[in-house]
């Protein structure tokens, strides 16, 4: 059958760039062709695991559920009786999926690590609407299974809420489809009930660009929250906004408008914090259902910790609509998956963006993105990208329809595929170091050494960075953070490297918990090691 690149722009698109890909940094693996379940949800464990996670009311997936653990549900109009998975845990080291139980729908919901590593997952649809679950991970020969709290549940129904560790280790909820306020897990003794946030009121449109607000915890413990096209900071202890910041232009940036965002690595004194706002959907997408507006190419750039802060702009080689950003080891950017065109929702993105850009923060603005080599898979509406531990990305997901659909234009995407970055081509292979020996667990503000080898002498400043763990959804990747640490130069020690470092001096510049700790030579991450940060 003859194909029609009028029907399929995006093949066109893919042809040509295929003639131009080997000449851009980056590479492409495909890891698993059938993870059974669509993510639409995805977080890395500190056992190198990943969770993926869809919602149940979707009808069959393509990975069963283990024999008698089937399940009920009144809210599936396609199937009551459901012994279809829709959690899997993918074990990195094999490339093995196990099939996990979740009971109540978990679609646009929000989750976040707690200190002990469990993911703490809240709402979604339905029966999920005010549900708090937990899964505590376990080594991948080992059974962990989601377990649905029935002690607790949220003071509001949360539907396209975000969640972030605060410094003392518990979470706030922020927000949700006709939910403008913010609760606490573990509930706050000293309030009773949900908190009122008028300023997620005040940015509600008719297109409710304020579900999904991008929420990053500063250094001085106060949280920076943006929402449709503005942002304030506020103050968690007091339940107040203490700033207002200035409107961000280009139109909408958060669900549906779908744009991305992420807080830049924390380093020096980390007393200054930077958040980058990129891409989004043109107003009105959305409510004209319209697949063909071109998505915005603008990322704003603001310094959230300045007394007077004003907002940078520059454009990116793409306009990108659903781009996930993933902070890298190095403090760079990763924007990959998305489309060029139309806005989030079913059946309403189209001209898939599969040119990864890679941002760096400490050029000059004009050079600070560079394009690299497409995927062939488009990344649409509810697919997911992590940072893993050995610095690759995983990208999972991308389903535009309401239910499985594998014979669209877009199909529902089960397969699992990681991008490297440049810094993991064979040709600085030499420079790579290892982490030969590092403490598993330090305490804020404590000196600690840690042991590396490469293979070719160090002839600079060798950085050991923290990486957490985030909850990546709808295009945010809430609580994601990279803390830069004091070092000393490394210094020779019987065919090591020793390295001094001093652990984040609190929980505002890196909230309780685990963490990915990578040693950085001349812009080439080790292999990491988890670590755990306490108080």
């Amino acid at each position: 059958m003859e194909t029609s690149f009028s029907s399929h722009p995006w093949l066109l698109i893919l042809i040509t760039l295929s003639t131009v890909h080997a000449q851009l940094p980056g590479s492409w693996e495909l890891l698993v062709s059938n993870a059974g379940v669509a993510s639409m949800h995805t977080a890395v464990t500190r056992f190198n695991t990943v969770v993926l996670l869809d919602r149940t009311n979707i009808g069959p997936s393509r990975k069963m559920l283990p024999k008698g653990h089937c399940r009920y549900d009144r809210h599936d109009d396609v199937l009551k009786k459901d012994c279809y998975a829709h959690s899997v845990v993918f074990d990195l080291q094999t490339n093995e999926i196990r099939p996990l139980m979740i009971l109540t729908d978990t679609w646009c919901s929000s989750g976040q690590f707690l200190p002990d590593g469990t993911l703490l997952q809240t709402g979604g649809d339905l029966d999920g609407f005010k549900k708090i679950r937990k899964f505590e991970p376990c080594e991948p020969d080992r059974f962990c299974d989601w377990v649905e709290l029935k002690d607790v549940e949220l003071i509001n129904g949360r539907w396209y809420a975000t969640n972030q560790i605060l410094p003392d280790g518990t979470v706030i909820i922020v927000g949700g489809r006709g939910t403008n306020t913010v609760e606490y897990y573990p509930p706050r003794k000293t309030q009773n009930g949900a908190v009122e946030l008028k300023f997620l009121a005040e940015v509600e449109d008719n297109q409710m660009d304020n579900l999904y607000p991008y929420v990053h915890l500063l250094p001085n413990s106060h949280l920076f929250i943006f929402a449709n096209n503005k942002a304030v900071m506020y103050d968690h202890e007091d339940n107040k906004v203490i700033h207002e910041y200035p409107e961000l232009l280009g139109g909408p940036r958060n669900y549906p408008s779908a744009g991305s965002s992420v807080m830049l690595a924390l380093d020096g004194d980390f007393k200054t914090a930077v958040i980058v706002i990129c891409g989004g959907a043109e107003y009105g997408a959305f409510i004209e259902r319209s697949t063909d507006t071109p998505a915005h190419g603008s990322c704003g750039r603001i310094i959230a910790t300045d007394p007077n802060p004003a907002w940078e702009m520059e454009d990116m080689p793409f306009g990108r609509v659903m781009g996930d950003m993933v902070m890298l080891p190095t403090g760079d950017a990763l924007i990959i998956n998305g489309a060029q065109s139309g806005t989030q929702g079913f059946e309403m993105g189209s001209n898939p963006c599969l040119n990864p850009v890679l941002y760096r923060p400490d050029q000059p603005i004009g050079l600070r993105f560079m394009t690299l080599n497409p995927g062939t898979v488009p990344r649409m509406y509810h697919s997911t990208a992590n940072l893993l531990p050995d610095g690759r990305v995983l990208l999972a997901g991308s389903n535009p329809h309401y239910l499985y659909n594998f014979a669209a234009e877009f199909p529902t995407e089960l397969r699992l595929e990681a991008f490297s970055p440049e810094y993991l081509s064979l040709d600085r292979a030499n420079i790579r170091p290892v982490i030969e020996g590092i403490p598993e667990t330090v305490r804020y503000g404590e000196a600690f050494d840690v042991f590396v080898t490469v293979p070719l002498p160090v002839v600079g400043v060798v950085e050991v960075n923290f990486g957490n763990a985030p909850f990546a959804t709808h295009s945010f990747s809430q609580g994601q953070r990279l803390v830069k640490l004091t070092v000393t130069p490394s210094v020779p020690v019987d065919g090591r490297y020793r390295i001094k470092c001093t652990a984040p001096p609190n929980g505002a510049v890196a909230p309780p918990g685990y963490y990915m700790a990578f040693a950085v030579n001349q812009g080439v991450p080790s292999v990491a090691r988890w670590v755990h940060l306490v108080p």
